[in-house]
């Protein structure tokens, strides 16, 4: 018989071990395509953190300095887990920013992004939606990030 894939043990149910953040088996979350950390969906700071714990490499220090900058620029900002993502927003306004690891960078995405100044530099399928990439060893300029982050949230949000 021939050796069995990957595939076809999550198809029969096989448990396969988790990737921590650091790359290594363990109790950890997995680490998906391109090293997003797949953590269940959840509200509060609590999913957020772990989240942000679980980013591997480099990535785990500049989302930890995402989150405190958002955090400060919009007081009582509501945070979640959904779709293995951390999304920023304000109670019944919907959400205004979300984060997502890939290989060789993080994904900001402001989901209003179109209409800040100045627009954010990567586009989107949605005409709404515009991205910030960050690189390892990349220089944040928190000012502009800051701005970008006060002027999303005062902008309609997704009801997702």
């Amino acid at each position: 018989m021939g050796r069995e894939t990957t595939g076809d043990a999550a198809r029969k149910g096989a448990k396969t071990s988790a990737v921590s953040g650091d790359g290594k088996s363990g109790g950890g979350p997995v680490l998906l395509s391109g090293g997003n950390p797949q953590i269940a969906k959840g509200h509060g700071d609590g999913p957020v953190q772990a989240y942000i714990a679980a980013m591997p490499g480099w990535k785990s220090a500049v989302g930890r300095r995402l989150d405190a900058l958002i955090v400060a620029a919009v007081p009582g900002v509501g945070k979640a887990v959904k779709w293995n993502s951390p999304f920023y927003g304000l109670a019944g306004e919907g959400w205004f920013l979300s984060l997502h690891c890939f290989t060789k960078y993080i994904k900001v995405a402001f989901f209003r992004g179109a209409a800040l100044h100045p627009v954010p530099p990567e586009a989107s399928k949605s005409g709404d939606t515009r991205y910030f990439h960050i690189y390892e060893g990349d220089d944040l300029d928190e000012r502009q990030f800051t701005d970008w982050v006060k002027q999303a949230s005062r902008l309609p949000g997704e009801k997702m």
